[in-house]
């Protein structure tokens, strides 16, 4: 059998206080029923600015569900604002500028990749090359990646990261896709200030 403990004075005040201001849960009398508040005025409906409507109807199609907002590599770097010479960008783009330098990442681990990538970028701009060739291959393509889409291509993704970020941001002045002749979307042009 269990003991009963007796309460001290201090937990009788606290239950007294407790008693007090509760309710019976059942009681003869009818419960008082709360007054009705008035009901609520529907606001007048706003025409829309543009004279569109935001609701789907017959003439509106919600857009597509889509996995990748973000723009494509390629995309991104060729609408990128040009900030070297307009006839040197031409006959970049087309591929007439031949690459001084080149370093071919494949096969590195993006440590070793990002290691070699700076310390090649720094040694290039201090023998005076203003253009050189980064290859860094198109990346595998995985039949079936899961329910969370990757892109391809690790290093064809970070290079463009890494050549804009310390300390290598201050020499670099583009950063484009190569030409087909040069290796295409799995390399890139990388033009350099001019060494002081």
């Amino acid at each position: 059998m269990s003991r009963k403990r007796r309460l001290s004075a201090d937990e009788l005040e606290i239950w007294g206080r407790v008693a007090r201001t509760t309710r019976p849960l059942l009681s003869n009398m009818p419960p008082e029923l709360p007054e009705p508040s008035p009901a609520p005025v529907p606001d007048p409906p706003k025409k829309p600015r543009s004279g569109h409507s935001l609701k789907p109807g017959p003439d509106r199609h919600p857009p597509p569900p889509g996995h990748d907002v973000a723009q494509p590599l390629s995309e991104a770097l060729a609408s990128a604002p040009v900030r070297m010479d307009k006839r040197q960008y031409q006959r970049l783009s087309r591929g007439k500028l031949v690459p001084e330098a080149r370093i071919d990442l494949h096969g590195m681990t993006l440590a070793q990749a990002h290691s070699a990538l700076t310390g090649f970028i720094l040694r290039a701009h201090s023998n005076g090359a203003r253009l050189v060739l980064v290859i860094t291959g198109k990346g595998k393509r995985v039949a079936d990646d899961g329910p969370i889409p990757r892109r391809p291509g690790a290093l064809k993704h970070d290079v463009p990261h890494w050549l804009r970020m310390a300390p290598l941001k201050g020499i670099v002045l583009e950063i484009r896709e190569a030409h087909a002749r040069h290796g295409g979307s799995g390399a890139y042009y990388v033009y350099l200030r001019r060494a002081r």
